[in-house]
Order: structure tokens, then sequence, then C-alpha cells
């Protein structure tokens, strides 16, 4: 396979961190699912779904275990049943060993498109992560992971991953059911008044809130750019909104807008290409969050202590937009990332979607044409489609 360091970059970004490993597995899944449409006791899906069954919290706790893949539901209802299930416990050497024997897929853009959509939609934040997440980061399964992503890393496919936004071609989203966005007239007042919100809602959680990262608190978990502000992404080959399929924790919708969004040149963008740019931006514009994020991201990450966000009212007084590469996703989102050891401050990238550019400019502006989008049954994965075809 390729070794340039454009994709020894990719491989080391996927192993770094739980959505790009969790995108490994999932890619490993799809590979012996072609191969072999009936899953026996003995393959490698099946030590999976065993395996991330004793690892899940959910299930530890005695609730209900649903773990999701973009290559099938596997649906096992445990608590109250729990008894009656015989259950093997998969140790997750086991699981390592069945995937050295899986022969993976040749990669494409649909099979790496698809499992980054399953890695993008089973994150979450707000409670610990799932069993199939905590197996992947297993040290019994490096190993075996590392193979995958020295497989799939070659160019062309995932190169885009860590590029750069194009400000040519940058297309938003209107979900159903949810009111569009507008250009704000004036983006520093809709900053300022976001983080006054943000600074009330800490100033609460401390009068309010246990200190203990263990109570049961949970609030605004999120780390992106106020949600009101433009966003947007780049096409992907088949001509669909990288939007479209990228979203995290998704709430099924199946339809669609999306519309150009017409970005001057000369924009400056800061692009987050991995944790430590990600850092660089908390360490020069903090905001404090702990008292409520302590909760949700203790729960994610492990880490207790000081949390911060960049303020954005700052971030956006020296650039245009901030860029969040798919690379540094999958490297980094939903990891503690040290910002600053001296005051033992951390951060989070959570809530935000894979190569989504937010924008802090008036100067912007949305296209009048729009396409609308429809999820479709293309027989073994539903996809989107325009409305017209």
């Amino acid at each position: 396979m390729d070794s340039s360091p454009s994709a020894s970059r990719v491989a080391e970004l996927l192993l770094a961190g739980p959505r790009g490993r969790r995108l490994l597995l999932e890619y490993a899944l799809a590979s012996e699912l072609a191969q072999h449409p009936v899953r026996s006791e003995d393959s490698f899906g099946q030590a999976v779904i065993y395996a991330a069954h004793w690892l899940d919290p959910d299930v530890i706790g005695g609730r209900a275990l649903r773990m999701q893949s973009a290559f099938g539901w596997f649906d096992s209802l445990f608590g109250d049943v729990a008894a009656e299930l015989d259950i093997p416990e998969v140790t997750a050497t086991e699981v390592a060993e069945r995937l050295g024997a899986v022969e993976l897929l040749e990669p494409t853009p649909v099979v790496l498109r698809n499992a980054l959509v399953a890695a993008v939609d089973s994150a979450r934040y707000w409670q610990e992560p799932d069993g199939a997440d905590i197996l992947a980061s297993t040290p019994e399964m490096s190993g075996a992971l590392q193979r995958v992503a020295h497989h799939i890393t070659a160019p062309p496919h995932t190169t885009w991953w860590c590029t750069p936004v194009d400000i040519s071609a940058q297309y938003a989203l209107q979900w159903e059911d949810i009111l569009p966005k507008t250009v704000p007239d004036d983006v520093h007042a809709a900053l300022l008044t976001a983080r006054r919100r943000e600074r009330a809602e800490e100033h609460i959680a401390r009068t309010e809130r246990d200190p203990d990262p263990t109570a049961n608190w949970s609030g605004e978990w999120g780390s992106h750019p106020p949600l009101t502000l433009p966003s947007s992404t780049r096409l992907l080959g088949d001509g669909s909104p990288a939007g479209l399929w990228l979203v995290e924790d998704s709430l099924g919708w199946e339809q669609a807008v999306s519309v150009e969004l017409i970005v001057p040149k000369g924009m400056s963008v800061f692009e987050i290409e991995n944790a430590a740019d990600w850092a660089k931006l908390c360490a020069r514009f903090p905001i404090e969050v702990t008292a409520q994020k302590r909760h949700d991201w203790f729960r994610t990450t492990g880490r207790a202590g000081r949390w911060v966000v960049p303020d954005w009212v700052q971030v956006a007084e020296h650039y245009d937009g901030v860029h969040l590469q798919v690379g540094a996703y999958l490297g980094a989102a939903g990891v503690a990332i040290p910002v600053d050891d001296s005051t033992g401050t951390a951060s989070v990238i959570a809530g935000w979607n894979p190569d989504e550019t937010y924008w802090f400019s008036s100067d912007i502006a949305y296209d009048q044409e729009h396409i609308q989008w429809v999820l479709v049954d293309a027989g073994a994965d539903m996809v989107w489609k325009p409305a017209s075809t």
C-alpha cells in the first residue's frame, strides 16, 4: 500500500481517537459481511457483538443494549431477561485474533463513507463510550486495527480527510422540521449574545450543580460555535454534500435541502487539523465551562478537572471561519485534549460534525438555487439522492 506521509498521517489519526478506531472496526465488519452475509458463531462480527456487550456500561448497569452499525442493527435486550440469555464472554484478544483472519475489502468511496457514517453517528458525549468503542480502544485490538488503518489510507479515497476547506464549493443544509438559518446582519452581536448565555449557564451550574463529576447531572455538552451561525461542508464525489451523511447522533432525518454558500475569496479560516490545533485555539481564546461540562465530559473521557472551550467572540476577531477536518475529528473528537498543564485545563471537541466549517462573516450569502434530497433504499444501503431522481 502507499506509504506516503499523507497516508501515514491519516492512519495515525485513525488509531489515535475513538471515532477513528470505530471507523476501522466498522470497516472490518463490512469486509466480513460482504464475503459472509450469514454471520456464524465463530465469525469476527459475532465476536464483536459478544465482547461489546460485556464491555458496554449500559449492560453492566442492567439496561438494554442496542449496538448500531452501518451494516445492520444488532438488537439484544438484556436487563430483566439477561439471566435467560446465554451470552458468551468473548475477550478482546479473541476478537483481535478473528479480525486478523478477515480479508479486508479494497477501499472504495462507498465502503469508506459507510464506515465513516457509522463512526460519526455512534458518537456520544453525554455518557460513557459504548461497548464497541471500548472494545476498539483496548490494547489487544491495537495491532489488528493497525492493519485496517494502513489498508484503507492509501490515496486517493482518504486524502480529502486531511485537506483544508475549499471556499469555492461549500454547501449548507436545512433539515426537515428545523427552521432555516440566516446570515446574521451583525455576527459580532450574535456571538456576544451566545457568549452571555454560556457565561450565565456557567454561573447557574456553579451555583446549583454538584461539583462531584460523578454526580447525576447533564447539560450542554457541545463545544462548537453557536448553531445559529451558518455552517457548511464540501461536496463528495457523487455530488452530495458531506453534511448529508456525516451527522453525529442523527435524528433519523429522511429529507433535507442543500444550498450553496457563496464565500468571498480571501476569507481567513482557522484549520483544525489535529488535537494540537484545537488546544492552541482554546489556549489563545479560552472561556471556562467547567461547571456546565464537567459531568458529561467526565463520563465520556474519564477526566476530572478544569474545562475550557474557545471563546468564539475572540476567535471571530481574527478569523472568518473555523473548519474541522475529518482527520482531526477522527483523531481527536471525544478525547480530553490538554490545553494548559500549569492550570490543569483541558477541552473536548464535541457535537461538531466532521468537515463542517462555521462562518463568522456577514459577507457570505446563500445562493438562490436549492436542491431537495431524500434518503432512499438502494438495496444494500440507504443513500441520499436528489428528489428529482
